[in-house]
């Protein structure tokens, strides 16, 4: 464990501990926490390099195309109106 690291994750149990109203006896927990936050951070950046193909062909083309029409019911006839009865 880095010691940037340790105390990244330090720093993030102990405001996870104060957003918990400072109880005792979960330090562990905290610390578990903070440990997979810090870790998870570090995750994506990591994977991210491998991906050189992956980054070349933009996945954005398919948004440019348009979207098809909703298809239409078909046309009813038109019928005349009734006239209204009288009273």
């Amino acid at each position: 464990m880095t010691d940037d690291r340790q105390e990244r994750i330090r720093r993030r149990a102990h405001e996870i501990w104060e957003q918990a109203g400072r109880p005792e006896g979960a330090h562990m927990e905290h610390w578990d926490q903070a440990a997979a936050e810090i870790d998870a951070e570090v995750k994506p950046k990591s994977k991210a390099a491998p991906k050189n193909t992956a980054a070349a062909k933009p996945k954005a083309a398919k948004a440019e195309t348009p979207a098809k029409a909703p298809a239409k019911a078909p046309a009813k006839a038109k019928t005349p109106a009734k006239p209204k009865a009288k009273a």
